[in-house]
């Protein structure tokens, strides 16, 4: 009789556990994939502290190049394609997208138009998502009318320095291919150098009103948003393509490589040909 009870028991408990709906177990497939591009303004707006000219994206060898480029960005198989404008441009961007699939908008020389839509168009999606947040930025004006009273010499040295940086930023332009300059725009080395830039005076007025500490924790701020509108599009299972100027990016790839959740692509691997998914 015990034993019959018991193999009762067994049968209802089976029966219960299967009725029951089943949870998935992580798995490495849902990681989010992120790749940040860093980009150089095709249009160059000027308002970037350090102003150079550009290169001509929209003559035919670069043209012909970015379509390529495009391609092997799309073989990437984005879900998602994120770009540098702002939010309450979103309905503008996804009518001109709409125009572009109907072979009714030209593009436009900025990159997200010469990058952002050639690759979603590839990759078959209906919109580019603008995530910038434009309304917080690097609030410097405080640092340099302290600099200009009480550190003028400093100050005279910081703007020699971007003075150099845009003259070897013009010399680029003038003489390297488009591959080379994005390579550029992708370089470690070149993102720590933009990174320092806003470092170099973060201890301006250290211990008063730190309005160093304060400018440089203003352009971080931006980017942590920027990164919080990534971290949005890159839910479990999306691969997303991010893609801004280097100022940004130099940040945001710091942000990403310690996100615990998604995991970070190197772009510089489809610069010349898409590697194997």
């Amino acid at each position: 009789m015990i034993q019959k009870l018991l193999v009762q028991v067994a049968l209802a408990a089976a029966v219960w556990v299967a009725a029951q709906p089943a949870i998935a177990a992580p798995t490495a497939d849902a990681t989010a994939e992120v790749m940040l591009l860093g980009m150089f303004h095709f249009a160059n707006p000027g308002r970037d502290i350090v102003k150079t000219r550009v290169i001509d994206v929209m003559a035919a060898p670069n043209q012909a190049w970015l379509d390529g480029f495009a391609a092997r960005l799309a073989a990437f198989k984005p879900t998602d394609v994120l770009v540098e404008c702002s939010p309450a441009d979103q309905g503008s961007y996804d009518q001109q997208f709409k125009d572009y699939l109907a072979g009714k908008f030209a593009l436009p020389s900025n990159e997200n138009y010469q990058v952002g839509f050639r690759v979603a168009k590839r990759a078959g999606l209906s919109r580019v998502t603008c995530f910038d947040e434009d309304k917080v930025g690097w609030d410097a004006e405080p640092l340099f009318d302290y600099m200009a009273k009480h550190e003028p010499a400093r100050k005279q040295q910081l703007e020699a320095t971007f003075q150099s940086v845009g003259e070897q930023m013009d010399k680029e332009q003038a003489t390297l291919p488009l591959a080379q300059l994005l390579a550029l725009a992708n370089d470690p080395a070149r993102d720590a150098l933009n990174k320092s830039i806003y470092l170099r005076t973060n201890d301006v007025d250290a211990g008063g009103g730190f309005v160093g500490a304060d400018a440089a924790a203003s352009w971080w701020h931006r980017n942590f948003r920027m990164y919080a509108n990534i971290q949005k599009a890159a839910a479990p299972g999306h691969r997303v393509l991010a893609l801004a100027g280097q100022g940004h990016t130099a940040i945001l790839k710091e942000l990403l490589a310690d996100d615990a959740e998604r995991h970070a692509r190197d772009a510089r691997a489809y610069l010349e040909a898409a590697p194997a998914d």
